[in-house]
């Protein structure tokens, strides 16, 4: 017999993969190796790290765009003396710690506002080669460290100026939570700014200096390990055929205090796609480490334990009785048909074949002693009479026992991976979770309203270069602007009446009407003075999409607004973030303005629950609305939900819109989920055991066997002209090789008796 043929090898693998898932379930469904953090936990603190990452990188990135922009404006512009670009910039972007404008061919500081820029740096590589202009760290006499963005002024008839700006490599500005800890961190693990230990700095006991001591150790360690994690490659970093975050990014569990774990998440800074985009801050080589201590996880009972071991030694009860079944039912009729047949091919006639009790087994023994009566002298006809009234029973074969076996371990796998570990509302979820949602909805919250601001403070600056008494040069202006802003739909001028004089991309979606904050933006002059939500409106109303829009008053022209549609698109892109599920954007109103998914414009949240969510979240507190977390536990699910209103600054901070999130607690990676994916898993894994093994009992085994009656039934009637050919080299082939030999047996002694019986008239005839 070959090793991986007939009935013996699916009962050997059957009887192997049984004691192997029960092995198997009695480690996963027990305590062992659970952590003392929770993954969700572990995850979130990674993803916030990423959130952080996203948002100094792009911080960065603005900085350096926005300047180069300026520049950009002042060389195509009028002149104008150091002093007023320098008051221009600060009016424009309010972002930068000093400014400086330096003539190049002297070295005389001609302009300074701000924060005081050393220039002991500056030398002949910074200004002229390669990486000429390229953003620089540099440490000031205090200690701290400051980017240095500069940008090329040269305009005609006029020397070569250079404009410096610094800011600091702080921690982006976003809503840590309580008790977590943010840190950017250089190569080589120094630290270069920390956030979150003002106010345990307040703290007056010992005991909790004691634990600031321990939080500021263990920032510093983990900073050092993150720094050395972020020096691998990034695709060899991650898991083969997994795409997420484009840079390195992991956890850390660090030491242990007072009952709780310092837990950290790390993000290198990269390009939001390195293939088509480089990023200035991506090549900075930065690290941000968001650190959160938590509780750690008490041990599970032994009881959980006991769950494991005996789901396990049902399994294998069930697995013994299975194996038992197909034994007696399948294997041992069927070798004993294998030797009764080989005897009776070897011309072995004395004693009657032992014919099984039912099945196709027994329907192939009655045939078998039908023509061992027929191969022998005499009392042929009794036999085979007897023989087939036997082998006439038991019609519905070898499905039975296999159809046994598949209840038995159904018995199994169907409790198991339906009853075994459900989990329902009552689960208790980390208070971390709930936090962490609240937090990165926050964050996302402020990356919208920050894109905004930055949409409309390109629309001034783009403003600067609009001519209004030249549409074909303005016209090209907007072209220009639009292919390197690809957060616009469409560009456009509108006069006082609201007619587009000049326009690029699309048509306008909608119209641009005068309002307050047009008015203010003449007389002033000044955007940054001007904080009415009418520079960011949003519009169509029964269409497909949401129009957004953003204007800025041409400087210049009185009544004359340039006016920029923001794609629907971009808003989604900046809502898509790994572990937050669903994120919409949603108006006063909570009507859906953007979405991290499909969605129609202006619908309403699926949840009631979730629109007051919404609604409380928007209800001034103290200064402002602020952002809520909660769980909402419906039927027997449980959802994790944040409402984060926008706030702070820009002329986006009043638009009255709301970024809400919510995901389902099942896909958070704690105990109470994972034993119940882990039974899911068990129970799937036998379910494919019953197909496998069962599977190919019934093709190798089964269905040759039941045409192997059939034509065993045919020969003991007495076709002998049918050859037959074996399918398989197993028990069952052998059987059919056996009965070509009794075939061609009783066809000899067919073809003898006729020759024998027509002697004798041939002999008549003669006399």
């Amino acid at each position: 017999m070959p090793l991986l043929g007939g009935i013996r090898p699916p009962i050997a693998l059957l009887c192997l993969l049984i004691l192997a898932l029960a092995g198997l379930t009695a480690k996963v469904l027990g305590p062992a190796g659970e952590p003392a953090v929770p993954k969700a936990v572990l995850g979130s603190q990674e993803h916030f790290a990423q959130d952080g990452a996203i948002a100094l990188r792009a911080s960065i990135d603005e900085r350096v765009t926005d300047l180069n922009r300026m520049a950009a404006a002042l060389n195509a512009g009028k002149p104008a003396d150091p002093e007023r670009v320098l008051s221009d910039l600060s009016r424009t972007y309010q972002k930068w710690t000093g400014t400086t404008v330096l003539d190049l061919e002297s070295g005389k500081v001609l302009a300074a506002r701000g924060e005081t820029i050393p220039l002991a740096w500056l030398d002949k590589d910074v200004l002229t080669g390669k990486h000429a202009l390229t953003p620089r760290m540099v440490r000031l006499k205090t200690g701290d460290v400051r980017l240095m963005t500069m940008a090329l002024l040269d305009r005609k008839d006029r020397p070569q100026q250079l404009l410096i700006a610094s800011n600091s490599l702080s921690v982006p500005a976003i809503n840590l939570g309580p008790f977590r800890s943010m840190a950017v961190v250089a190569r080589g693990g120094e630290v270069l700014a920390t956030e979150g230990f003002e106010q345990a700095e307040a703290l007056n006991s010992d005991a909790e200096r004691d634990e600031l001591t321990f939080l500021h150790k263990q920032i510093t360690r983990l900073s050092q390990r993150a720094a050395k994690e972020t020096e691998q490659d990034p695709v060899s970093a991650r898991e083969p055929g997994s795409r997420g975050y484009p840079g390195v990014s992991g956890t850390l569990l660090g030491d242990a205090y007072n009952g709780r774990i310092a837990t950290a998440g790390y993000a290198s800074l990269a390009s939001a796609d390195p293939e088509q985009r480089k990023s200035v801050g991506a090549g900075l080589g930065l690290t941000v480490v968001a650190m959160l201590p938590v509780v750690q996880e008490q041990a599970v009972g032994q009881e959980r334990e006991l769950y494991g071991l005996v789901a396990a030694g049902v399994l294998v009860v069930f697995g013994l009785l299975a194996a038992t079944v197909l034994w007696m039912a399948v294997q041992r009729p069927l070798l004993g048909l294998f030797l009764e047949s080989r005897r009776l091919a070897r011309g072995d006639l004395t004693r009657p074949v032992a014919v099984p009790r039912w099945g196709e087994t027994a329907r192939v023994g009655a045939a078998l002693e039908r023509l061992r009566g027929q191969l022998s002298d005499g009392g042929g006809d009794a036999r085979q009479g007897s023989g087939a009234s036997k082998g006439r029973g038991g019609r519905l074969g070898l499905r039975v026992p296999l159809a046994l076996t598949a209840v038995l371990l159904l018995l199994w796998c169907v409790p198991v991976g339906l009853l075994l570990n459900r989990t329902d509302a009552s689960v208790s979820v980390p208070s971390t979770m709930v936090n962490d949602q609240r937090d990165r909805t926050d964050l996302v919250a402020d990356r919208v309203r920050r894109a905004l601001n930055e949409a409309q403070a390109d629309l001034v600056s783009i403003s600067r270069l609009i001519d209004a008494d030249d549409p074909d040069r303005s016209t090209g202006v907007l072209d220009d602007a639009l292919r390197k802003h690809t957060r616009y739909g469409s560009l456009y001028v509108v006069d006082e009446g609201g007619e587009v004089v000049a326009r690029a991309g699309a048509e306008p979606n909608a119209d641009w009407e005068r309002g307050e904050a047009d008015d203010k933006t003449d007389a002033s002059d000044d955007p940054s003075d001007d904080q009415d939500q009418s520079l960011v409106r949003v519009s169509g109303e029964g269409g497909k999409k949401p129009v957004i829009q953003a204007g800025a008053a041409l400087p210049d022209e009185k009544g004359m607004t340039l006016v920029g549609e923001i794609r629907v698109e971009f808003l989604n892109s900046l809502l898509n973030r790994p572990g937050l599920g669903e994120v919409r954007v949603v108006d006063a109103e909570a009507r859906t303005i953007a979405a991290s998914d499909g969605f129609l414009a202006f619908e309403g949240l699926p949840r009631e629950s979730l629109t007051d969510l919404v609604r409380a979240g928007g209800v001034k507190v103290g200064a402002g609305p602020v952002e809520n977390g909660l769980l909402i536990r419906e039927g027997r699910s449980v959802t994790v939900a944040a409402a984060a209103p926008f706030s702070g600054g820009g002329v986006a901070a009043d638009v009255g819109w709301t970024v809400v999130s919510w995901q389902n607690a099942k896909h958070f990676e704690i105990a109470p989920y994972e034993r119940e994916d882990r039974s899911v898993l068990a129970g799937m894994l036998g379910l494919a055991l019953i197909v496998v093994c069962l599977g190919w009992i019934h093709l190798v085994v089964v269905r040759p066997l039941r045409a192997l009656a059939g034509s065993a039934e045919k020969l003991a009637d007495g076709d002998l002209k049918t050859v037959l050919y074996p399918r398989y080299h197993d028990e069952v082939g052998a059987v059919v090789r056996s009965l070509e030999l009794v075939r061609q047996q009783l066809q000899a002694r067919r073809q003898n008796q006729a020759r024998r019986s027509a002697e004798p008239r041939l002999g008549a005839g003669g006399r």
